[in-house]
């Protein structure tokens, strides 16, 4: 694999576009597997240095410094908070019925999500399912917030900005699917039966014998960081463009969405 898109580099860092299903470091059970880093330090030797992780399936910008004055500088302002970090998600909202383990109520009664809403909910390793996390009642856990507000509704599928102000282990994952709107296509914590199909979209589609979905990949791309530059220490904005099937995706449910298709303001 070619190294990723470079979105920004200066003298202190670089950050890529990161591809879906590429791991950022080395895979603990198959060392042989493709990552990021391995690509980064043939390209530019082992001074670089990543500052934050991204889950292998998420898309998006991953920041690298290239000296330890910068990735003190900038890991830093992770480790304190002070990064913002937007990330984007199509989710699927799940009738009441059917939502699985609804531990974060804000919900209304029919099941519709608020246009803003925040998921306040300590999380951990779920020692049933390693790799996995889960929700913690009480001890246990860390504390983890997340702040979601709604782009666009296209009936069950919704379109959401998320800007997590912790940075735990599948943060958003977790708390949207606690929330009963699980990320399109997560092999985790969502309902893989779920397909967004062109064909349920649109009347009279035909091809449905060799139909794809129209985004199989899980639905969640890191789009934007904002923080503190190494050097000049103002703010910088780091952007990656949104996913060819994230376009089709939105292009399709924009077009035969339907009456429920809503843009939020």
């Amino acid at each position: 694999m070619p190294l990723p898109p470079i979105l920004h580099e200066d003298d202190a860092m670089i950050a890529f576009d990161k591809p879906s299903g590429l791991l950022i470091a080395p895979d603990r059970w198959n060392k042989a597997r493709e990552n990021l880093m391995g690509l980064v330090h043939e390209a530019f030797g082992h001074g670089v240095a990543n500052v934050h992780r991204l889950d292998a399936d998420t898309s998006g910008v991953l920041l690298c410094a290239k000296s330890k004055p910068a990735l003190d500088f900038l890991s830093g302002q992770f480790q304190a908070k002070t990064v913002t970090k937007i990330y984007l998600a199509l989710v699927v909202v799940l009738p009441v019925d059917r939502a699985m383990k609804v531990v974060a109520p804000v919900r209304d009664a029919a099941g519709v999500l608020p246009d803003a809403f925040t998921v306040d909910l300590a999380l951990g390793e779920d020692e049933r399912q390693p790799g996995r996390m889960r929700v913690f009642k009480g001890r246990g856990g860390k504390a983890c917030t997340t702040e979601f507000r709604v782009l666009e509704r296209f009936g069950r599928f919704v379109f959401l900005e998320c800007r997590p102000l912790t940075g735990r282990t599948h943060q958003l994952r977790v708390h949207l699917a606690a929330a009963g709107a699980p990320i399109l296509n997560d092999p985790f914590y969502g309902d893989l039966e779920i397909k967004l199909l062109l064909s349920e979209l649109k009347r009279r589609y035909k091809g449905r014998a060799e139909e794809k979905p129209l985004i199989s990949r899980l639905a969640l791309h890191a789009s934007r960081l904002t923080l503190k530059h190494p050097e000049t220490r103002e703010p910088v904005t780091l952007t990656a463009p949104l996913p060819h099937e994230f376009e089709v995706a939105l292009k399709y449910l924009r077009k035969f969405g339907g009456v429920e298709r809503r843009r939020a303001t």
